[in-house]
């Protein structure tokens, strides 16, 4: 575990990414067609406005009420289309991106 941690650390540094960006960049690159199709700048200026974005609107109880769940997953989708990130597999995209909001807003609201 402390070794993936140090590597995703480093990835960090080598892509220009804070640690909270490499956690949705790497639940963007999980769609394999993304990586083929779209290029690394392009998935790193969409975990930069995720992060962004998600800061802003993340609420104490976003995971627990529905609605606000709901306003967030819309909020995902605009940001992947805004990109283009291709459509087949934008559902899976906008989960893994959820999840990961769920683990860092604790920090976030903190």
């Amino acid at each position: 575990m402390a070794r993936d941690i140090r590597e995703s650390h480093r990835r960090g540094e080598e892509e220009g990414l804070s640690q909270e960006e490499i956690a949705f960049y790497d639940a963007l690159a999980e769609n394999e067609s993304a990586v083929e199709i779209m290029r690394d700048e392009s998935l790193r200026v969409i975990a930069h406005e995720l992060l962004n974005s998600l800061k802003k609107n993340v609420t104490v109880d976003w995971s627990k009420r529905e609605s606000a769940r709901a306003r967030m997953r819309v909020l995902v989708k605009k940001i992947l289309r805004k990109y283009g990130y291709p459509p087949d597999m934008q559902d899976a995209a906008v989960q893994a991106v959820l999840r990961q909001a769920e683990e860092l807003s604790a920090q976030w609201a903190s």
